[in-house]
Formats: C-alpha cells, structure tokens, sequence
C-alpha cells in the first residue's frame, strides 16, 4: 500500500526518534486531520483553501489561527519544517524542490473508502507522533457510521449531485457512504460511471427520491456567468421539490475523508431518519 512505504519511509528518514516539532499541510482534506491529531503548536502552516469558505474542512474562525501556504517550494522552505504532508495533486516542481531539500515528506493517495481512509487517518498520526489521537478520531467515525447504518426499510433512491453536474459513482467513497446509510446511488441508473458528469436536464427529467446537493453561488463570482448559472440550475432544481427531497451537502463531504466521514455519515442518516418518519 503506497500509504504505508511512504510512512515506512519518512519514519526511515527521521529515525522515528521525536514527534515533528513543525508541520506543514499542502492539502485541505489533511488540514481537517492535523486539527484532530497534532497539537497546535506543532502545525506550521495549512493551506489557503482552509481561509476559503467554499473550500475549507475546517472552521474558519479555526483555520485563521494558522499561518496559510499557496503551496510553493519556496514558502515551505521558509517555514524550516521537518514534515511535510502533500497529497499526489501537489505540483511535481514543488514536491521534487522539496526532496532535495531533505525535508520528510508523507505523501497520501486520496481514499476511496471507509478502510482506506481509516489507514490514512492513522498514518498521520503516527507521522505526527499521535497514535491513540488516531485511534479515538477513528472511533468517533466508526460510531457516526454505526448510527447511519441503523436505517429500517428498503434503500431509498438517492444521487450526489454537485455544482457542475459532478456525480460520485461506484466505487468511490461516497457511493460506500450512501449504502451504510440505506440509499440506493444511482449514478449506474443514469449510466454514469465512477466519476462523471449528469447534465441539469436529464436530472429533471427523471430525478431520484433525494438529491444531495453543494450547488449554491459559493465559490462563484457575484454577477459572473458562473454564479448565473448556478442560480438558474438551483431553480430548476427546487421545481421539482414537491417530490424530490433536495438537501444541501457541503463539497467538503465528499472532496475528504477523516473527519469529513463523521458529518457526512450524521447527515445520511438524519434525511435517512427524516424520509422513515414521513417528513
């Protein structure tokens, strides 16, 4: 498993000998896990996109207490880490000026499951030196889980939808999510496939019982043809309310794992509990 060498090898490279005294987070999905893991005085930097209201996995009230990166080589070598945490979108330049610095780095995939995302969540931990951290954070979303998986009744027809028509499919960890909570994805109903797109029209044409949804004018321009368009979709959208259950579902639910799992899996199953009581 790529989460395990690369964890074989920071360990190598630092002699497992202290926890890191400064850590630097190039990824928004990881900042949510270091609040969770690392004591704060520990954490360095985090991204911007945790100042971003329409992008953060974290409060934003908690992510200002942080200084922020853009991802550059040149402000994390500034930073003096001794451990970086970078997912395989971070761009190449940066990471391979970072190797060549010597800086430990811990490279993370993104999961597509419970378990995957159960095994990076404790990889973390220990890079940071916070095992039993990793252990209760785990727990915690094993209990959300267990809550959302005590549903009566047949799967309920359900789709993620989000702004631009993207839709989770098979496979993914969202797809996973949707079954433990009693709903049926039908992403292979409208012959899509693990990640792909769903047009406005076809979703109104045949819409299933519920719509999880980000589609709002967060992250758009005000007055751009973006911000338009997004508004015109979530008419369209609330038209066929009276049949279809519409319920808002941050980005951040889906773009992470961690302690992202835990609201998504209350959230599942609080509409799941709602459709089972007529409301």
């Amino acid at each position: 498993m790529l989460i395990r060498l690369a964890l074989l090898l920071l360990l190598t490279a630092s002699e497992a000998s202290a926890a890191p005294r400064r850590i630097v987070s190039l990824n928004p999905c990881v900042d949510a896990i270091l609040m969770e893991v690392a004591e704060p005085s520990r954490i360095a930097a985090i991204t911007h996109y945790s100042r971003d209201p329409g992008a953060t996995a974290i409060p934003i009230d908690l992510a200002r207490r942080f200084p922020v990166t853009y991802g550059t080589a040149e402000e994390v070598i500034a930073l003096r880490p001794d451990l970086v945490i970078a997912g395989r979108h971070v761009d190449l330049a940066t990471r391979n000026a970072l190797a060549r610095t010597g800086i430990p780095m811990l490279l993370l995939d993104v999961p597509e499951s419970v378990a995957a995302s159960r095994e990076q969540v404790m990889a973390i931990a220990a890079a940071v030196g916070a095992p039993e951290k990793g252990r209760r954070l785990n727990a915690r979303i094993n209990a959300a889980l267990a809550r959302a998986g005590a549903f009566r009744g047949p799967p309920q027809p359900a789709l993620i939808w989000l702004g631009g028509g993207m839709v989770p499919g098979a496979g993914t960890l969202s797809d996973e999510l949707l079954r433990r909570a009693g709903f049926r994805n039908m992403s292979a109903a409208y012959g899509l496939q693990q990640w792909d797109m769903l047009p406005t029209e076809h979703l109104l044409m045949n819409p299933p019982r519920v719509i999880f949804t980000a589609l709002g004018a967060a992250g758009a321009a005000p007055g751009s043809r973006e911000a338009a368009a997004r508004a015109l979709t979530a008419r369209g959208l609330r038209r066929i309310r009276a049949n279809v259950r519409l319920v808002h579902y941050p980005r951040q639910m889906v773009q992470c794992a961690g302690p992202a799992l835990e609201h998504a899996a209350d959230r599942l199953a609080e509409v799941r509990r709602s459709l089972e009581h007529g409301r």
